[in-house]
């Protein structure tokens, strides 16, 4: 045989072998296959907060399971969830956030009012949605109050301390809390240094030790209506037990997208040591809501009537307006 010949002989061969091994493979069962562990799937959001496709979005653009905001969901354990089942007051002063407020009072001039808290959820036992999760949840709140006097080289005037720990249920469109919360006020350093009596303000030991048992509930998506009633068993400083809050919000409970929209909240409070008379706070402007969480910043004006929310000064009156920004996380 030529070595031509056994050339193509060896190269006919490896095909024939090559082409039968195919076939082979081929027809080899797929469950003959050695098996592959893919392990767990694992989102940074849940699934019903994954990005939409085109088929799963509503006409504003937004996922379809922002539709119906009460829709009944799984319950489960969570540890530091997110959004809240109970939310800040809007337009309470008294509410922890983040939030700055600069105004004219007609007897004091000029004042700067700033917020700097927040409220958390640490533990919950019922839905993820993002926007009004349902079920048990236990929160945390706290804020430090203070107002600076922009005319006197911004110095402190006053400062409030809020710390509380809210228990919550929410079901549908309503939410409910029993809540424990201390609040005490403080004349600031340097009013008292520059002030001191008679000519500036003697300072009060003004505190509240309080239960609280609000209650809160959306007739619209849009509309929130609320109430609670508190009472201190230790006071200081002409501090009675009773105090009653109460008001309403309307505002877009879905995304706001990056154009935003309107707000409208007002808020009334009622203290027993003021022989139940108080405040009424309203906040109008725009409002800007996260697409995948309830975090709402808002810019507007604020109109307060009644007596001073700083509790330092709270047998003291106001009657103010001005500008504002309001961070709830």
């Amino acid at each position: 045989m030529t070595t031509s010949r056994r050339r193509a002989a060896i190269l006919l061969s490896i095909a024939v072998a090559g082409a039968w091994a195919a076939s082979a493979a081929a027809q080899q069962p797929l469950s003959d296959l050695p098996s592959v562990n893919r392990g767990p799937v694992v989102l940074d959001v849940p699934y019903d907060e994954a990005a939409p496709n085109s088929q799963s979005l509503t006409s504003d653009g937004f996922p379809r399971v922002l539709d119906d905001l009460w829709a009944s969901r799984p319950w489960f354990w969570q540890i530091l969830p997110n959004n809240l089942i109970y939310s800040s007051y809007l337009a309470g002063p008294k509410e922890p956030r983040i939030g700055s407020v600069m105004y004219e009072d007609n007897v004091d001039g000029t004042l700067w009012d700033t917020t700097l808290g927040g409220r958390a959820s640490i533990l919950r036992y019922g839905s993820d949605a993002t926007v009004h999760p349902q079920g048990f949840e236990v929160q945390v709140e706290g804020a430090a109050f203070v107002r600076l006097d922009p005319e006197d080289e911004r110095d402190m005037r006053s400062n409030d301390f809020r710390f509380g720990v809210p228990l919550v249920y929410g079901i549908g469109r309503w939410q409910y809390k029993l809540a424990y919360y201390h609040n005490s006020a403080h004349l600031g350093d340097e009013y008292m240094l520059k002030y001191p009596p008679p000519i500036g303000y003697t300072r009060i030991n003004y505190v509240r030790d309080c239960i609280v048992l609000g209650a809160s509930w959306y007739p619209l998506d849009w509309m929130r209506l609320y109430g609670e009633a508190g009472y201190a068993f230790y006071n200081a400083g002409g501090s009675e037990p009773w105090e009653f809050q109460f008001g309403t919000e309307l505002i877009r409970a879905r995304p706001t997208g990056i154009l935003g929209a309107p707000f409208l909240a007002v808020n009334g409070m009622l203290r027993e040591e003021l022989n139940f008379g108080g405040n009424v706070c309203t906040q109008a402007g725009w409002a800007w809501r996260g697409d995948r969480s309830e975090k709402l910043f808002r810019i507007g004006v604020e109109y307060l009537y009644g007596s001073d929310p700083q509790y330092e000064f709270a047998f003291l009156r106001q009657n103010r307006f001005g500008f504002g920004m309001w961070y709830d996380f």
